[in-house]
């Protein structure tokens, strides 16, 4: 992992944890989103992958819902993106 659990709620400044199966979740999602667009595989010392992953991470959880303010807005990009990738066989296993 490149992540792990505490960085992510450092990050996020959670201080409890009731949500710390989703948080190990969406790092699991966020490294094979980061694997499935650059077809690398990354290590804790990549500062770069790290800081994609924690943004990754964060957009994610901070942004739960699909809910939008205006009914014709789409879906968020990167949910976009991952729909894509899945849809194109990305999910490795």
């Amino acid at each position: 992992m490149i992540l792990s659990l505490s960085e992510v709620k450092q990050h996020l400044r959670i201080d409890f944890d009731d949500d710390d199966n989703y948080l190990l979740l969406l790092i699991a999602s966020a490294e094979q989103f980061l694997k499935n667009t650059t077809g690398k595989t990354f290590d804790i010392t990549n500062a770069l992958a790290k800081t994609a992953c924690l943004l990754l991470v964060a957009d994610l959880y901070e942004k739960r819902t699909l809910a939008t303010d205006k009914a014709s807005e789409k879906i968020r990009d990167i949910v976009t993106m991952i729909l894509t990738q899945l849809a194109v066989g990305g999910d490795s296993p």
